[in-house]
């Protein structure tokens, strides 16, 4: 069996898969057209993001038996496609679950404390305490829309702040326990005083958060979104920050995200993207949320566990 890896992972996938004499070959730095040329006799792919599984190139891989995904999300792969041809699609949301909850409490926390502010103003030399004055999570209604791998995960993270947490999820069903309460939409809409997004990017999610879902609310909230940037609508987040529908955001995630955005900032910015750059209700960080020291090994050693039971 021979397994190309397209984008870099650690490296414990490698060496379990070679122990059982399984080639692999390193292709992180082929081009697209590269992979495509030596597709026919691969039979599993390994990678990350950086470019679309799509049926133009899936189609080439006569052989393909699986394809291994460092992640959670799915979104960049023909899924259509690879179930009508028997490909099996692995990927690794049980790897970096616990690194999504930690992140989102601490952004949630930091947003509540004016943490980001208050370090930026004393490094400059301004001493403001009561500007500074926070907010405590005790008390909140939290409202988890989407309840797998990392919407569990953040609930278990907020199980000693004394919080009521709501957890909603269209496809699952009989998760209510002592300290997680299933619940409907409608239900977060009704109580919640922060909502914090942990569902994939498909056709029905895009622009799930438009004006009509901040409209929907019968108090102001806070929003927190480590699932995909398009979940949210971004021009729709704004108004909703400006009218103090949304008393602050946390985004590890953005809307206008690409394959590569390291160079997203040459070009001229949309003025709603700039307005969460330069607003202080709102906490940003580079899509990070599932990457930590620790989950960067788990990915891996979940999709060699995956990999190896098929």
């Amino acid at each position: 069996m021979k397994v190309l890896f397209i984008d870099k992972v650690h490296s414990i996938l490698q060496t379990r898969l070679e122990k059982e004499r399984i080639e692999c070959i390193d292709g992180t730095a082929f081009s697209k057209n590269d992979c495509l040329n030596i597709l026919p006799e691969i039979n599993g792919i390994v990678i990350r993001s950086r470019f679309r599984l799509d049926q133009d190139f899936l189609q080439t891989g006569k052989n393909l038996q699986f394809i291994a995904r460092s992640g959670a999300g799915m979104e960049n792969i023909d899924e259509v496609f690879c179930e009508k041809h028997q490909i099996k699609l692995f990927n690794a949301p049980e790897g970096n679950r616990n690194a999504v909850g930690e992140h989102a409490v601490g952004m949630i926390l930091t947003l509540f404390n004016r943490l980001h502010i208050a370090d930026q103003e004393i490094r400059k030399g301004k001493w403001d305490r009561e500007l500074n004055r926070g907010i405590e999570l005790e008390g909140k209604t939290i409202g988890i829309i989407g309840y797998g791998n990392n919407g569990a995960a953040f609930a278990e993270k907020l199980s000693g702040f004394d919080v009521t947490i709501l957890a909603y999820d269209k496809y699952r069903k009989g998760f209510d326990s002592g300290s997680i309460i299933e619940s409907s939409i409608d239900d977060i809409f009704s109580q919640a005083d922060i909502v914090s997004f942990h569902i994939p990017q498909n056709e029905e999610t895009i622009y799930y958060a438009d004006e009509n879902f901040f409209s929907s609310f019968k108090k102001n909230i806070y929003l927190i979104n480590l699932s995909r940037g398009k979940i949210v609508q971004t021009s729709a987040l704004v108004e909703a920050i400006k009218n103090e529908k949304v008393l602050g955001a946390c985004l590890d995630v953005l809307e206008y995200e690409k394959s590569s955005f390291e160079s997203f900032f040459e070009q001229e910015l949309d003025p709603n993207f700039s307005y969460l750059l330069t607003s202080e209700k709102v906490l940003l960080s580079p899509h990070v949320g599932g990457w930590t020291q620790e989950s960067y090994f788990k990915l891996s050693n979940v999709l060699a566990d995956k990999i190896l039971a098929k």
